[in-house]
């Protein structure tokens, strides 16, 4: 099992992420918005961490909360991959709380995420 999280399996080129936005599907759990889109055959799962500047006002703050959605993602996505023939998904997680939550309530919600992630 790879517990890695590579710069591949980060949502980070300019079109590809005005795709995810324009054309996505989303849902709500919180503190997360999640907006998703099936990728093309053939690629992995890419990734989008997003705290709003708005809600958290300090850098430090925002980057706490990236990092512990980061660590959380990456110790969990084994739950998006399966067996059989599934499309890759390209997922965007917009913290949208004006709160810090600790990492183990992160970690829960991120868990449900993707377990519902995995379904559709």
């Amino acid at each position: 099992m790879d517990r890695k999280f590579p710069k591949t399996e980060r949502l980070h080129s300019r079109k590809l992420i005005k795709e995810l936005f324009d054309k996505s599907s989303s849902f709500f759990l919180f503190p997360f918005k999640v907006i998703f889109l099936p990728a093309q055959s053939g690629e992995t799962n890419q990734v989008l961490i997003s705290v709003s500047k708005k809600k958290l006002k300090r850098a430090v703050h925002r980057n706490l909360i990236k990092r512990r959605i980061r660590e959380a993602y990456r110790l969990n996505k084994h739950l998006l991959d399966s067996e059989e023939l599934s499309t890759a998904k390209r997922i965007g997680l917009i913290y949208v709380s004006s709160d810090r939550m600790e990492f183990g309530d992160i970690q829960k919600k991120l868990i449900r995420i993707l377990l519902k992630l995995k379904k559709l």
